[in-house]
C-alpha cells in the first residue's frame, strides 16, 4: 500500500537531514555553502533528475533556480504545470567546485540519497535531465542526444517507472535549437503521466520489520537544513 504524504514526508526530513550532514565526498563537503537536496511535494507523480547544484542552488538551497530553472518554469507552465506541481532534484546534492562536472566516485557515493527520494516519493514519470543522470537511471553508455524523448518503463531500485530523457535546460540555452527540441518532448509528458505508474514488480521476499534496513547517520548527528521546510516544499 502507498505510504501517506505524511509518512513519506517525515521520511524524505530524515533523509535530508542525514544527506545535510554527509562527508562521504570530502572535497565536496569542504567547498559547499549547503547541501542541496531537492524542491517539491512528498508525493509528487513527475520527477526531474538534473546533474548537481551550481552557484546560485548552491547559495538559496533549492535546484534550479538559475537561467535553466527559468527555462524549465517557463517549459513547465506551457504544459499547465508549475514548481509546486513536481519534484525536482540532482544527483549530486553537493556543488562540484568551478562548476565542474561529477566524478564517478561522487556520484557512487551519492547515489543512496537519489535512490531513496526515488523509493520514499514513488513518482510515475521520472524526466531524467542531460547526460549523467540519463545514464545513471538508464544503467547504460547512451548519450542524451539519442536517447532524449524516448520514454520506456525502468525499474530502479523496488518500483517500476516512466523514465524519459530530456536535454538539460542549461545545455538547451547554450544551442537554440535545442530549447525546441525540450519543449517538443516536454509536450508529451502530460500523455505519460495519463497512462498512470506501469506495472510494479513483485517482491520475492517481504523484508521483516525488525531488520530493515536504514542510512547510517553520519558523524556529527542530524542537523537541519538551512532552508525551511516550506521553502521546500517537500515536508
Amino acid at each position: 500500500m502507498p505510504a501517506s504524504s505524511q509518512t513519506r514526508a517525515s521520511a524524505l526530513r530524515e533523509l535530508r537531514d542525514r544527506a545535510s550532514v554527509c562527508t562521504r565526498c570530502p572535497k565536496l563537503a569542504a567547498t559547499r555553502t549547503q547541501v542541496v537536496f531537492g524542491s517539491g511535494p512528498p508525493d509528487a507523480d513527475l520527477m526531474f533528475v538534473g546533474e548537481a547544484p551550481g552557484a546560485t542552488e548552491d547559495r538559496d538551497g533549492i535546484p534550479f533556480v538559475g537561467a535553466a530553472g527559468r527555462l524549465l518554469d517557463k517549459l513547465l507552465a506551457e504544459i499547465g504545470l508549475t514548481r509546486d506541481d513536481v519534484a525536482v532534484v540532482n544527483i549530486l546534492k553537493c556543488r562540484p567546485p568551478d562548476n565542474r562536472n561529477p566524478l564517478a566516485g561522487e556520484i557512487e557515493n551519492c547515489q543512496e540519497y537519489l535512490f531513496g527520494q526515488l523509493e520514499l516519493m514513488q513518482p510515475t514519470v521520472v524526466c531524467t535531465l542531460g547526460n549523467f543522470a540519463t545514464r545513471l537511471l538508464r544503467g547504460s553508455t547512451e548519450g542524451i542526444t539519442k536517447v532524449h524523448g524516448h520514454p520506456e518503463v525502468r525499474v530502479i531500485g523496488p518500483r517500476a517507472v516512466r523514465l524519459y530523457p530530456l536535454f538539460h535546460p542549461a545545455a538547451a540555452l547554450y544551442t537554440p535549437s535545442n530549447v525546441e527540441l525540450l519543449r517538443a518532448d516536454m509536450a508529451r509528458i502530460p500523455e505519460l503521466l495519463a497512462l498512470g505508474a506501469p506495472e510494479q514488480p513483485v517482491p520475492a521476499t517481504e523484508p521483516e520489520p525488525s531488520v530493515a534496513a536504514e542510512l547510517p547517520v553520519p558523524a556529527g548527528g542530524a542537523v537541519p537544513a538551512s532552508v525551511d521546510d516550506r521553502q521546500l516544499g517537500l515536508f
